[in-house]
Order: C-alpha cells, then structure tokens, then sequence
C-alpha cells in the first residue's frame, strides 16, 4: 500500500482563485495578468479593496511572493517579476522556470489557452463581513503565493499576456 505524504501544514491561509483569456505567452516562459481585482464579488462571497495588498507587497516584494501550480507547495513553477497594485487589481509579471517539467507542461497549455487562471494564497489580516450581503470585504491581506490554477474563484483573474512562441532561428552553414 502506497501513502500518500501530507500536504503541507503551515500557517491557515485561505485562497481565492482569478481569471482573463490569453493573448501570448514569451518563449522564455513570461506573462502576465491581474491575480486580483479590486470590488469585484468572487464565488466565495470576498471582495478584495484597494489598498489590501500594499503593505504586504512593499515588505516582501516580488521575490517574496511564491509562484506556484494549484497552491501546492510542492509545486513551484516560476517566479513573480513584477507585482503591483493599479486601479483595476494586483497586476503580476512572472516567468515559468522552463527548466521544470511541470512548467514546460504549464507553457504549452497555456499557450494553446487551456490554463489561464490565476489565484491568490493569503492570510486575512483586516477584513469586514456585511451582515445582510455576507460579503467578505477583505482591507489587508498577507499574501504568500500566487498560483496558476484551472478554475480560479474570482472567474475575471486570468492571465491576459501569453506570447505566441516564436520558431527558432537555426544558422545556415555552408
């Protein structure tokens, strides 16, 4: 009989899944796209506000933030570029490490728009629940990973910039 080990433990985070349809991917494995946006209502009943991201992101800063597949820790694919707050949400620039198998995987499904969803792994630090909505408004959060996913919460949080792969240049000897 095979076990299977446990997943990972930590801290209680919550995850809150995002989509866009894709328009191209880099050959060297970069995109883009919104993680978040802000007073949009997600499946979950959470609203994330302007402004619920800025502190995390100014302590921790792209590097800090782990990309991942499925939010599962095991399950590295890349690193976040670039991460910022704009008027419409958490904007992300990131690039897949090709040199792993998932994300050589995740480059090729996402190019031919099969993977496209993007969700957000956090800790709820300030956040206010309207008693006759239950809407969740989420003020502060600790943002741990984003992940690429298949079915993100918030459906608007998708990656919107996946460059068509370009053929390679091959050298004409004679």
């Amino acid at each position: 009989m095979r076990t299977v080990p446990p997943r990972y433990a930590g801290p209680a985070r919550e995850a809150k899944f995002l989509a866009q349809p894709l328009a191209r991917i880099e050959p060297d494995g970069a995109f883009e796209g919104y993680a978040s946006l802000f007073r949009i209502v997600d499946l979950g009943k959470d609203v994330v506000e302007p402004g619920a991201f800025r502190e995390c992101l100014a302590r921790r800063g792209a590097g800090g933030i782990r990309m991942l597949w499925q939010h599962d820790p095991t399950e590295p694919i890349g690193r976040w570029l670039d991460l910022r707050e704009d008027s419409r949400g958490l904007y992300v620039r990131g690039r897949l490490s090709l040199a792993v198998a998932r994300a050589r995987e995740l480059h090729a499904l996402m190019r031919d728009g099969a993977v496209d969803g993007l969700s957000i792994g956090f800790r709820s630090q300030r956040a206010r629940t309207e008693p006759r909505s239950g809407l969740r408004r989420l003020e502060k959060v600790d943002l741990w990973e984003i992940s690429l996913v298949t079915f993100p919460m918030l459906p608007q949080a998708r990656v919107s910039a996946v460059k068509a792969l370009r053929p390679p240049c091959h050298a004409v000897f004679a």
